[in-house]
């Protein structure tokens, strides 16, 4: 007989959790026992549902984002029943795969795969077996064959100023170059840390401590 999987929701959108728990509803051996809409609520959950699987998406709106939720779950997790997450979203860069994991996910899926994909990765999140959507394994792998070079001196001084919350002015400012010098350092920043924007590329810094 097959094993029975009780999940929990985590997503900020009610009729994003409504589809899940509609398409999840035609398994017979997946159960879904609780529903949160933050990632506080989904710790909150987790610890007194003790659920097989955490179906987490990233983006959570205001309070603890997806990957913070996911450190708490499984550092809870390592006192008492096993508590698997598995990222659903719609974020699929490396910065974003690389902090899921990092924080303890068993799998990365992204909400356009097939209903059956994500029942597979339910089951095998379940048994503590890792699955990677294609496109998130194809980026994991191809950083592991050409990991980003560090960041240089220069580079980390706009980064504090950046996470300063400065803007391209003031930080020519306070460096003593032009404009267009810190357009390019920002488009080097961004490459090597895996993001497209100003404040993942500060999220990525706090999280790998890379701010003086």
């Amino acid at each position: 007989m097959t094993p029975h999987v009780r999940i929990l929701l985590c997503d900020d959108h009610a009729v994003v959790r409504a589809g899940l728990l509609a398409l999840l509803g035609g398994e017979p051996d997946i159960e879904v026992v609780g529903e949160a809409g933050s990632g506080e609520e989904a710790v909150a959950l987790a610890a007194r549902l003790t659920p097989d699987v955490v179906l987490m998406d990233l983006q959570l709106g205001p309070g603890i984002d997806g990957v913070e939720a996911t450190r708490r779950i499984t550092a809870a997790a390592g006192t008492g029943p096993a508590v698997h997450v598995l990222v659903l979203t719609t974020y699929d860069t490396d910065a974003d795969i690389t902090r899921a994991i990092e924080a303890g996910a068993t799998g990365y899926l992204l909400k356009a795969e097939r209903p059956e994909e994500l029942f597979a990765a339910i089951r095998a999140a379940a048994q503590g077996r890792t699955t990677l959507s294609a496109p998130v394994a194809g980026r994991v792998m191809a950083r592991m064959r050409s990991p980003r070079s560090t960041l240089t001196d220069r580079e980390l001084d706009i980064l504090g100023q950046l996470s300063q919350g400065l803007g391209n002015r003031d930080i020519a400012r306070a460096l003593f170059i032009s404009e267009a010098t810190v357009k390019t350092h920002l488009g080097r920043i961004y490459e090597k840390l895996g993001v497209d924007t100003r404040s993942g590329a500060v999220a990525v810094a706090k999280e790998q401590r890379l701010l003086r």
